[in-house]
């Protein structure tokens, strides 16, 4: 009898990788076809990406990417946070600690030994999104046909890296390649914005617009914000420790934004807290904050009241306000005090948003020219809190399925517990927020496949015809996320 350890460290020797055409569509055949034929309308459509976090210096530069780790593996921490969870340390893959010395011996990995160690454990990721991103992206991008495993490691490593070499493996060429139409990076006021002015500069006629994202000028517990309102005084030229100084560089610096293209700002607030105070008591809440005098309570009502004067400066400039509540970031201690924010240890928390929402949609809810998405980690809260409130309020949309639930079964579990209640079009369809760049059609293709074997069963059960069904395919892929992020 083979061991439960030791069968688990058996793996086939060059399995075939195959990607199915039929991937995700609905295993009943009379749903399947439908799928089918609406897949077949939206498969080539240029892709919306309005969100993500992929690295404008890219495009700047159009330099070609080292390898297949530095691009697939160590920006991906849907990747490195299952590893982590294996005990593999992230120094091993390549990703610096804060220390020099960390930093030193994280740059003296080799690529090749950080892929080996991916491959050899590319099993954990069994019935994860990550292998229908990843397989996909292998297959179609690379040609590969043999399945990932520790056998295979250097074959996919030699593969990917030398196309990486090759002029179609650019950065803009596989924008071009990728037909999308536009693609949204995501930078702070306090960025220089000068890899989205040279991308401007370069004649390449790719859309890459950014996000306004103030987190590390509205969040007093951020651990750079004492810092970070200095430098945001010397961009704007306004006093930031005066708060109507304050509000003013949040204009000057949203208005540079809006001249590199940006049309969004995103909020990633611990809640859906927000608040309407008085002009007197946002100046003396604004005091207490810059004088370093404040609780958590302060800090929290600080972020709410942002929140709202957000939505006053999207009025005015036309700025859609994306608010991404519900994270517990950087969760695990060790990690964030030796490698810094965002490596993989941010988990969901319930989160409310019917009382949590009211003081900002009291006073901009019903205005029609204003676009609030918001999005959750919370899916208990669909169908009992966003969907009846996106259903009402003119101002407010739901964004798609988010982060963790950016799987086929979170995307269809979305449809499923809000389109009764909001409806498709109170929904803005999909976006990737997505720092791993092979992976966006990918992502997108997945969720068009789901969208579609949603429909199906609607068309199948005579709750829609098939008509409409395409119509709604088409505006879910395309119309819908460009209309809303007045692209």
């Amino acid at each position: 009898m083979v061991s439960l350890r030791a069968a688990s460290s058996l793996r086939p020797v060059e399995r075939a990788l195959i990607v199915h055409e039929d991937r995700l569509f609905p295993a009943e055949p009379t749903q399947r076809a439908i799928a089918r034929r609406l897949y077949s309308g939206v498969r080539d459509l240029p892709i919306i990406s309005p969100h993500g976090h992929t690295d404008p210096a890219w495009f700047a530069s159009d330099a070609p990417f080292a390898s297949a780790t530095e691009l697939l593996l160590t920006p991906d921490h849907y990747l490195y946070r299952m590893l982590y969870s294996h005990g593999i340390k992230l120094d091993e893959l390549g990703i610096a600690a804060k220390s020099p010395l960390s930093a030193a011996a994280a740059k003296s990995v080799d690529p090749r030994a950080a892929w080996r160690l991916f491959a050899e454990h590319w099993y954990l990721f069994r019935g994860t999104p990550s292998t229908v991103w990843l397989n996909q992206t292998f297959v179609k991008l690379f040609g590969l046909d043999v399945a990932l495993d520790a056998t295979t490691a250097d074959h996919y490593y030699d593969t990917i890296t030398a196309a990486l070499a090759t002029p179609k493996f650019r950065p803009r060429a596989l924008f071009d390649q990728f037909n999308i139409e536009v693609l949204a990076t995501t930078e702070s006021p306090l960025d220089s914005l000068e890899h989205h002015r040279a991308i401007r500069a370069s004649g390449w006629n790719g859309r890459v617009i950014s996000a306004y994202r103030p987190d590390p000028v509205v969040d007093p517990e951020h651990e750079q914000f004492r810092d970070a309102l200095g430098r945001f005084a010397e961009l704007s030229g306004e006093d930031t420790h005066d708060w109507h100084g304050y509000l003013a560089a949040h204009q000057f610096r949203r208005h540079a934004f809006a001249q590199i293209g940006t049309t969004s700002s995103d909020h990633g607030h611990p809640t859906a807290r927000t608040a309407d105070l008085s002009t007197a008591e946002a100046q003396r809440l604004f005091q207490r904050i810059v004088a370093g005098r404040f609780d958590a309570n302060d800090a929290e009502l600080f972020r709410a009241q942002m929140l709202t004067e957000m939505a006053r400066m999207s009025l005015d400039d036309g700025f859609v306000l994306q608010i991404h509540p519900g994270s517990w970031r950087n969760h695990n201690r060790f990690l964030f005090d030796n490698y810094g924010r965002d490596k993989g240890a941010d988990i969901p928390t319930a989160t409310e948003y019917v009382r949590a929402l009211k003081p900002l949609l009291d006073r901009y809810g019903n205005e029609p020219g204003l676009t609030i998405i918001v999005f959750t980690l919370d899916e208990t809260s669909y169908s009992r809190e966003l969907a009846p409130l996106a259903g009402h309020y003119p101002a407010l949309k739901l964004g798609p399925a988010w982060w963790f639930h950016d799987s086929p079964e979170g995307l269809m579990r979305f449809r499923e517990q809000t389109t009764e209640t909001a409806g498709f079009y109170n929904t803005v369809g999909f976006n990737d927020d997505t720092r791993a760049f092979l992976s966006i059609p990918a992502r997108h293709d997945t969720a068009r496949r789901v969208d579609c074997a949603y429909l199906a069963r609607l068309v199948a059960e005579h709750r829609l015809d098939e008509n409409e069904a395409t119509e709604v395919a088409i505006d879910l892929a395309y119309r819908l996320p460009k209309r809303a992020y007045r692209l």
